[in-house]
This record gives structure tokens, sequence and C-alpha cells, in this order.
């Protein structure tokens, strides 16, 4: 009888190892919604490359992890987390008091701020200089509710799109009188176009993106914190910074 248990128990043994082994070595599916340049963005061959992109292929390789990316529309991206449809999500995701509650977070991979744009000829100089003014967001992002905040959750001024190139091809097509998002992106689209320019109003705190995870998904949040860890001790961040930004992390 002895000898049944003990052979019962080394097959379970052995079949949850088997099980982690399977675990361990699935591909997981990342979403990235690939309209957010330079961060995640399709190159003329269809490709999704972006600074995020190459964040999460850094941090996958260090940590043995096998992904796929896959482009999500940021309207439904959160959905598709709960869904159980992707793993993980990076696209420029704010870490705020308001998503912790529904997600976990990897550690901040990117320090980050809101930015307004303007045509140049404007005399904006703040938010609280776009009061009556037409204002473009993104939905459901930061700025969105920074913007609500400020101006009322339902104010009519207030124009929603589903990305950021919609709100800068409003701004720029005289639609809106200003476009608010993240400085990275919103920097990389007004230096594309010459009627554009760029206000950093000075009491806009600085935010941090993360990777987000399932809410106590603990093992794979403490994989992505310690790939991300070790690409910033061995240098491989700031080479990534570099060919996105052209700068290093730690210029402003």
């Amino acid at each position: 009888m002895n000898r049944i248990r003990r052979a019962l128990a080394l097959g379970l043994a052995a079949a949850t190892l088997a099980f982690g082994a399977q675990a361990q070595n699935r591909e997981l599916t990342v979403a990235s919604s690939a309209t957010y340049a330079p961060f995640a963005f399709e190159n003329k061959d269809k490709q999704i490359v972006g600074f995020d992109v190459d964040i999460i292929n850094a941090i996958a390789k260090n940590q043995g992890l096998k992904i796929k990316l896959v482009n999500t529309p940021w309207s439904g991206i959160f959905a598709a987390l709960n869904n159980g449809d992707v793993d993980l999500i990076i696209s420029g995701v704010t870490i705020n008091e308001k998503r912790k509650q529904s997600y976990d977070f990897s550690p901040s991979y990117f320090a980050a701020k809101q930015l307004i744009a303007v045509p140049k000829a404007s005399t904006v100089a703040s938010l609280k200089d776009l009061a009556g003014k037409k204002i473009a967001v993104v939905n459901a992002s930061t700025a969105d509710d920074v913007v609500s905040r400020e101006f009322g959750k339902t104010n009519p001024n207030i124009r929603r799109f589903e990305s950021t190139p919609l709100i800068i091809s409003e701004l720029a097509g005289g639609g809106v009188d200003a476009a608010v998002g993240d400085n990275g992106v919103i920097a990389y689209r007004v230096a594309q176009n010459a009627d554009l320019k760029t206000v950093d109003d000075k009491s806009f705190p600085e935010e941090g993106f993360g990777i987000v995870v399932k809410k106590g998904d603990k093992a794979l949040q403490d994989k992505l914190a310690a790939g991300l860890a070790a690409i910033r001790a061995d240098g491989s961040y700031n080479t990534i910074y570099k060919k996105w930004f052209n700068k290093d992390p730690n210029v402003r």
C-alpha cells in the first residue's frame, strides 16, 4: 500500500512539474496599440516597431520568455487583458491609482508627462488657457482624465478620439484648438508638422509608463520587474532609449 501511495505521489509531482514547465514555456501574447509612435507603430512592412516593442523584446530575451506581439486598438486593450485574449499590455500605459485598483504593473519603464499641442500662432501657455477652447484627447487616456478634471467630463469642448494620430490630424485640420497627450508621442507628431508647436505646462506631474498584467499575476509581474532591472543594469535600456529619442534617459 505504501508503495502504491509513493508511486501516486511521485506521479502527481511529475505531472505538477510538467505543468509548470509547460506554463513557463508557453507563448505570452502582448497587446500594444500600434498608433503610438515612437513607442509602437507599424513600419512600411506592417511590422510593429518602436520603443515599447524593443523594451518588451529585451525583457523577454533576458527572462527566457516567448512572446507574440498583437496590434490591439487602445479602445479594447484592457478588455483583451480582462478576457484572457492577451497576457500583458505594453502600450504607453500610465501607472495611476485608479488603474492599480484593477491591474498590476511592472516598475515604470518610461518617465512621462502630459504635453499640449497647438497651432504655431497660438498664445496658449498652459492648460488653464484652454478654457472655452476645443480640445482633442485620446478617449480614456491620462490626457482625457486631466482635461476632464480641469473642465468637466461632460464638457462639449472635449473631443475624444481613438488614437494620437487622429487628435493631431484634427488639430492640424483646424477642427480643434489644442490636443493634449503624453509628451513622447505628442512631441514626435508635432515635429513632423511645421504648423504646430508644443506647450509644456509645468503644473503637469511626472508620470510613469508601466507594463500591465492581470491583478494577482505576481509570477509574471516579478519576471517583468527582474527583466527590466537587468536591462537597465547591463546598458540595454539606455541603448534602446537613445535609439528612439536620440538622447540618454536622464537628459530632459
